[in-house]
């Protein structure tokens, strides 16, 4: 038995290999696609490859407040989403969900570096042997002061501040090894 569906553009078109359940889960799966967009914001949607239709639809879905209206709107936006490309959208949301993980691990990275610079002397030191460029009494003076308006309840003003100075650290040296040049190797010379 062939199966006639109709495309977002009215047309007919007949498929003998895809299933009732199959294109059903592809609608879903296109659905879902949708949803994810409408989570974006203007900056980030404005990003993604798509077409005026689906933006303003999004754009409308944002402005619903009613259950029963959103629930259509996406179902709508689905339907939109079937004429859509969706490798260049997909991408672009990876790469959006990609680098917001990087930099809150590359934040906890530096929270935890702080923390422990705070707590243990020890911590001072390893960190310095592993960035060479930091500026080591600028380092300390604000560990000691973070020590004491901790201990005093004053304002985290050298906290912060060390935070700043330990990110700039960080992205000095990754900057750094980014711009060596690979290291030849000496035993292809002989």
């Amino acid at each position: 038995m062939t199966e006639t569906y109709y495309q977002v553009d009215g047309s007919r078109e007949r498929d003998d290999n895809i299933s009732k359940t199959a294109r059903k889960e592809e609608m879903t799966a296109l659905q879902k696609l949708g949803q994810e967009l409408t989570e974006l914001s203007k900056d980030q949607l404005a990003q993604v490859p798509m077409s005026d239709k689906l933006r303003d639809a999004i754009k409308e879905y944002k402005r619903l407040t009613s259950h029963g209206a959103c629930r259509r709107q996406m179902q709508y936006i689905g339907k939109i989403m079937r004429g859509e490309d969706e490798e260049p959208i997909r991408s672009k949301l990876d790469q959006f969900n990609g680098v917001n993980a990087e930099a809150t691990a590359k934040l906890h990275r530096i929270e935890r570096t702080r923390l422990q610079l705070i707590e243990k002397d020890e911590a001072v030191t390893r960190f310095f042997n592993e960035y060479p460029n930091a500026d080591v009494q600028h380092i300390r003076a604000l560990v000691r002061n973070a020590r004491k308006e901790h201990e005093q309840a004053k304002p985290p003003k050298s906290f912060r501040e060390l935070f700043q100075v330990i990110k700039e650290a960080i992205e000095g040296k990754s900057a750094a090894q980014q711009e060596m040049p690979p290291e030849e190797d000496e035993s292809d010379e002989s």
